[in-house]
């Protein structure tokens, strides 16, 4: 059995790791996002699917400025006890965690300057 001072410790750790599970999972959804809008602006292919993909990404990155730019998991992780608060230490490389703004910033602007062309590019056909 365990010792009842260990016992809440391990509660913490299940709580610090569900934490960073659920961020591991939002991180694949909002990079996934970032990723299509990408490709499908680059194939041109701006639609409901590419205007849901930039409403997560959008919405995440304004989240995320809104909290200083600092995850707002973070604080949470660091509530229950993670050794370093960041919720990015145990399921992603320490490369990619400590470059995440720095790599997928300039890709949501990429895909959201190629929807802008395409959508201009749209009302132009379709004006003449």
């Amino acid at each position: 059995m365990t010792a009842p001072s260990q016992a809440p410790n391990r509660g913490r750790e299940a709580i610090v790791f569900a934490i960073k599970a659920f961020h591991s999972f939002t991180f694949f959804v909002i990079q996934s996002c970032i990723l299509y809008l990408v490709y499908s602006g680059a194939r041109r292919r701006s639609d409901r699917r590419a205007a849901a993909a930039a409403l997560i990404a959008l919405g995440e990155a304004a989240i995320y400025a809104g909290n200083g730019f600092r995850c707002p998991l973070t604080g949470l992780a660091l509530r229950y006890g993670a050794a370093s608060g960041s919720v990015t230490d145990i399921f992603l490389p320490r490369w990619l965690a400590a470059n995440i703004a720095r790599i997928y910033t300039p890709l949501l602007a990429l895909g959201v300057a190629l929807h802008l062309r395409n959508l201009r590019r749209a009302r132009g056909a379709a004006a003449t």
